[in-house]
């Protein structure tokens, strides 16, 4: 590995602060569990004069999802779960649901909401959007929600699941894909069935084995001088962004009643290299199984069939296949960086996480911009690692 070239990720992530497009940021490349390149650009938060270091807390929005895939995963492999449960089974509001159509119209589900529609996002289950009218129901939802925790009275997990399950589909379940609200009744799920808090799950099960000591629903008042700045573009400047995304509540500061399993973690970037290590070591971390080979290998594989793939055109998803909660590379038309079986996801403030099972690579690139960057800078990033081999 020429480390030399591997400067030139340095050279992009100072431009990024340099024109203002970032705050601050960090890149970190690993090999079979090794660092062999890691940085740090600017400022976590420039109010409070906080550089980017490496124990940074950030905001993970969607990459909490993968982490709650594993921890379903961990249920499939006890025997306690299986892919085609019905939802209903364990969230009452998933009972006797409709479709809403594109034209308004309505109908009776085919075929219920089972475990594998979460794990897929093919369940019908879409996040708020005027756009279209399940979307727009889903949005009346939210902002209901969003009033009572203002007045005091906020929903705790699976109460956001009931009623989540209450709002009609978008499509029929497995029709195709759409991302949406899957991950955040997943979360309800593994509460039903482990019999515990999702969080208190999570870290027994996870947090605790993989030494991710930072990765939490909250940050409390002892690491908040870690704890990076969200960023919001306004008349050409970022500015501190003020309120958050998807339902979440508090910023972080405090412990939230909706454990969101699709966006609500914050970690650092040594958290989610612990993660990424277990599933690149086909669920082994420091000697301790922490999940079966099966489940990384059907965690990490295709799910989708060619038509349910059709919907997902996403920049950050050409070449890409999905399956639990990740795109999974296919290679071809994703350009020189997708490498077949490549798996990873990103957040919605431009936290992104990939590994390489071929070749061994963890890569890593944590911003904190609503909307991050796109697909470009990790493109750039996985590109000048491939150009830097030997």
């Amino acid at each position: 590995m020429n480390l030399v070239k591997l400067e030139r990720i340095s050279d992009m992530l100072r431009s990024q602060v340099e024109s203002g497009e970032i705050k601050g940021g960090s890149a970190y490349v690993l090999r079979h569990g090794r660092p062999i390149f890691r940085m740090n650009a600017g400022m976590a938060d420039e109010a409070r004069g906080i550089k980017w270091a490496d124990d940074t807390i950030v905001r993970l929005y969607s990459l909490t999802k993968p982490i709650t895939a594993a921890a379903a995963m961990i249920l499939l492999d006890r025997g306690k779960l299986d892919l085609f449960d019905k939802v209903s089974w364990y969230i009452p509001g998933f009972r006797n649901q409709t479709v809403l159509n594109s034209n308004g119209s309505t109908e009776p589900v085919k075929n219920e909401v089972c475990i594998k529609d979460l794990l897929d996002m093919t369940s019908g289950l879409c996040y708020p959007d005027r756009s279209f009218p399940a979307g727009d129901v889903m949005q009346d939802m939210y902002d209901k929600i969003c009033e009572e925790v203002e007045a005091g009275k906020p929903t705790d997990t699976m109460g956001y699941a009931n009623r989540i399950g209450q709002q009609p589909l978008a499509f029929q379940p497995g029709e195709r894909w759409m991302y949406g609200t899957s991950a955040d009744v997943l979360g309800a799920v593994i509460e039903a069935v482990s019999g515990e808090k999702f969080g208190d799950f999570l870290r027994k099960e996870l947090f605790e084995p993989l030494g991710m000591k930072d990765t939490d629903f909250w940050v409390p008042e002892d690491k908040l001088d870690r704890f990076a700045e969200n960023y919001e573009e306004k008349d050409g400047k970022l500015v501190p962004c003020l309120w958050q995304h998807l339902g979440l509540t508090y910023l972080c500061r405090k412990p939230p009643e909706f454990q969101s399993g699709g966006a609500g973690l914050c970690s650092t970037m040594d958290d989610y290299a612990a993660f990424a290590e277990m599933l690149l070591n086909e669920g082994v971390y420091n000697g301790r199984r922490i999940l079966s080979s099966n489940a990384v290998k059907y965690m990490t594989s295709n799910q989708l069939t060619e038509k349910q793939l059709s919907g997902m055109d996403w920049d950050q998803c050409i070449g890409y296949g999905y399956g639990n909660l990740m795109r999974i590379g296919a290679g071809g038309k994703g350009g020189i960086s997708v490498h077949p079986g490549e798996y990873g996801w990103d957040g919605w403030l431009g936290c992104f996480w990939a590994n390489d099972p071929v070749d061994g690579y963890t890569f890593l690139y944590f911003i904190q911009r609503c909307g991050g960057l796109g697909a470009r800078p990790v493109r750039i990033i996985k590109q000048i690692v491939y150009g830097a081999e030997d």
